[in-house]
């Protein structure tokens, strides 16, 4: 359910920029949502339809592209991917230590839109 609230936010963003551009009809919002994030596309997709009803972003496609997680060595400060299955017990790949922090995996914002 939580993903109602974030929804409800990436429309208003949607329509700001829609009303600042004189956007007739949005057609499609390109999403980055990171690995790590436990937001449902399904569920962000209905949640967007119900609310975009009867603006310009009614019919809009919702293209949720999942970015990778991504950690920072607190020794050596190497950036690396991880899967998810694996984040628990990872390690730097170039010193071997355990003390690392997470860079990306965890947000969600709008790339880009297809307007007309």
């Amino acid at each position: 359910m939580h993903e109602l609230p974030i929804t409800e936010s990436i429309l208003n963003i949607v329509l700001t920029y829609a009303r600042k551009n004189d956007v007739r009809q949005v057609m499609a919002i390109n999403l980055r949502v990171g690995r790590l994030s436990d937001l449902e596309d399904e569920w962000i997709q209905r949640y967007f339809d119900y609310l975009s009803k009867g603006t310009v972003a009614q019919g809009a496609k919702l293209k949720i592209e999942r970015t990778p997680i991504k950690l920072q060595c607190n020794s050596c400060a190497t950036s690396y991917d991880v899967e998810i299955t694996n984040i628990s017990d990872t390690v730097c790949p170039s010193c071997g230590q355990k003390n690392s922090k997470l860079i990306s995996g965890r947000e969600y914002y709008i790339k880009d839109m297809e307007v007309q």
